[in-house]
């Protein structure tokens, strides 16, 4: 028998309230009014872990939290304290966003009542379930990479009341843009629920991408504030429109941070189930962030697929992204893709066809896992990021790397029958792609720490003066550059990534972490796009849509494609070890498309065609 759901359970009568803590010595549900006056409930023991509590005539949209009280010591894991106010884990709404305070961090008895600082969860009626279908995504197709607030802040055609939100995403004016790139799948950043941290209030910035949540259910009200129903209804007028919904899910750790982080909700309710400890108590921390979600316990794992469950069954969408996703199958042992959450979440029934992407990478032990998630997922490929960069800044002998790469990774995903791989030039976490053109070192100033945060190493380029200061040839060379490296992303092998704005040369000024940046640095400038890259990335888009040689998920090998040089010849072994060797073509064996690439600063051509100097062309068959 399943064990019954956690959380708030509408009933003809009230709501039962349920709620794991099993080290605590008493638990109450808080219900407040419209003056936020408080009525406390005691919960009573169901079995060893569970508390629960009937509350007569408590219906949809009543507002509560939750109190525990027990032992206090945190070198133990445990941190009862009835003044700090929780919400309950699996709240599914909450009635305003979190706003960090240093009250919420206070050690017990150091502090005063927290519930004034706190959301409060909402008791949600019953949503109608989405009727299960297919995900909309083909293989080969283009992910978008959407921060929600920043993709619409700015959008003219949008309505004032609407831009930030996730209603915007259904707006007439973005579908039309999705429509143009053929768009297969929007990837929402965080939309969870989430809290600052806390050394950004004194710097006057706040978190702007969300990848600090408190809560795996409650959406953030920035971002939705028509809750459940606001998202739904922007996956219908998406996928009306053919075009796919996956979301950026954080489930590596949450907003609690570590020892002098504010109690909020897991870390007051069991912190020794929910996340990771040294042998000597101590929070282990292989995210970078405070704390590591423990995703091999049991109450853990209910948590995250309830919380998948959740959005497939209520939103209806596709699939998820998971952040820092070796924390997802990392055993004691090191990690294992078949360790069991990931199991879990390919066996579940409303989970085992959704797309799954794997961000393979954290700072823990083992933590680059690149190539190494099984044949259900798809994986962020950064060697395809770094040495497309590397190519096109000009680095010696990486026309094999390029090769491969665009072929689909075969030295990556050679265990499989066919690559996993998602392409991309650049994401939300590092350089704009023009940015990549126009700096030389990340620029984060802005951001308060002294230029020490972000990437160090961005494999970019500057082509003659950094910044945005650049007379009217630099300026052709740089939207020559992002050109060429549009054209190349548009001519692999595999699932592709765009991060929003990168179509038409979005810049961040050379910030390479704008995290913190909710302004004109991180939201999108549609009124300043470069129409010129624009219609360049649309164009590419229509190729790609119409030449099924890119559509195939399987890897190509020289069955598939041959290289040649520019005499139209087969490239030779000495010439593919020539370090300055900077031009090829591939061409489709069965259809004769070819892709004609020239890295270097001179014109070539190739057999008759004219190939301008660091341009990628790629031709139909005649």
């Amino acid at each position: 028998m399943s064990p019954q759901p956690l959380g708030p359970g509408m009933h003809g009568r009230g709501t039962r309230f349920r709620v794991h803590a099993p080290d605590a010595d008493r638990l109450w549900l808080c219900l407040f009014d419209a003056r936020d006056r408080e009525t406390r409930l005691t919960m009573a023991r169901e079995g060893e872990d569970i508390w629960s509590v009937n509350a007569p005539g408590v219906g949809e949209g009543a507002r509560y939290g939750l109190r525990a009280d027990g032992p206090f010591d945190p070198d133990a894991g445990l941190w009862f304290d009835p003044d700090k106010l929780l919400l309950d884990p699996y709240a599914p709404a909450i009635d305003r966003p979190f706003a960090y305070d240093p009250m919420l961090a206070a050690p017990r008895g150091k502090g005063s009542d927290t519930a004034g600082l706190m959301p409060k969860g909402v008791v949600s009626a019953p949503f109608p379930l989405v009727p299960p279908e297919p995900p909309i995504f083909r293989s080969g197709g283009l992910i978008y990479e959407v921060q929600v607030r920043g993709f619409t802040m700015l959008h003219p055609d949008i309505p004032e009341a609407q831009r930030g939100t996730i209603a915007a995403l259904g707006h007439p004016a973005v579908i039309e843009h999705l429509r143009r790139l053929h768009v297969s799948a929007i990837e929402l950043m965080p939309i969870n629920a989430w809290i600052d941290e806390r050394h950004l209030a004194p710097l006057g910035l706040r978190n702007a991408w969300g990848y600090n949540p408190v809560s795996y259910f409650a959406l953030d009200p920035r971002l939705a504030p028509g809750g459940m129903a606001e998202l739904r209804g922007a996956v219908d007028a998406l996928h009306a429109a053919g075009i796919g919904v996956i979301l950026d899910m954080v489930y590596n750790h949450d907003g609690e941070s570590d020892r002098e982080g504010p109690t909020l909700s897991l870390r007051g309710l069991d912190a020794r189930s929910y996340f990771r400890h040294e042998p000597d108590g101590r929070l282990i921390n292989d995210t970078g962030t405070g704390n590591s979600i423990d995703c091999n316990h049991p109450v853990a794992q209910r948590l995250i697929l309830a919380s998948l469950r959740h959005f497939v069954g209520l939103a209806g969408v596709d699939g998820f992204r998971f952040d820092l996703a070796p924390a997802l199958g990392r055993l004691p042992t090191g990690f294992d893709s078949e360790a069991p959450l990931l199991r879990a979440m390919r066996d579940d029934p409303l989970l085992s066809d959704r797309i799954l992407i794997a961000e393979p990478w954290d700072i823990g032990p083992g933590g680059y896992q690149l190539g190494r998630f099984g044949a259900r997922w798809l994986e962020w490929n950064d060697r395809y990021r770094d040495d497309m960069r590397r190519f096109w800044r000009g680095d010696r002998g990486m026309t094999g790397a390029l090769a491969t790469r665009i072929a689909g990774s075969s030295d990556i995903f050679h265990a499989d029958p066919a690559t996993r791989t998602v392409n991309f030039l650049a994401a939300h976490d590092g350089f704009t792609l023009a940015d990549v053109t126009a700096y030389d070192h990340r620029h984060n100033e802005a951001n308060g720490e002294q230029n020490r945060d972000g990437h160090g190493e961005n494999f970019s380029w500057n082509n003659g003066i950094e910044g945005a200061t650049a007379d009217q040839a630099i300026r052709a060379a740089r939207r020559r550059d992002i050109k060429a490296l549009l054209g190349t992303l548009f001519c692999s092998r595999g699932a592709i990534m765009l991060t929003a704005g990168d179509e038409f040369g979005r810049t961040q000024q050379g910030n390479n972490n704008a995290y913190a940046q909710d302004n004109a640095i991180g939201w999108v400038d549609w009124q300043g796009r470069d129409r010129d890259i624009e219609a360049h990335a649309f164009a590419l888009a229509d190729m790609r849509a119409s030449t099924p040689d890119f559509s195939d998920a399987g890897w190509l090998s020289e069955t598939d494609v041959e290289w040649l040089d520019e005499r139209g010849q087969p490239m030779t072994v000495a010439q593919w070890e020539d370090p300055d060797r900077r031009c090829l073509a591939m061409r489709f064996r069965r259809s004769g498309f070819t892709v004609f690439i020239n890295g270097g600063d001179w014109p070539h051509d190739f057999g008759g065609v004219h190939i301008p100097a660091r341009t990628v062309l790629p031709i139909p068959a005649e």
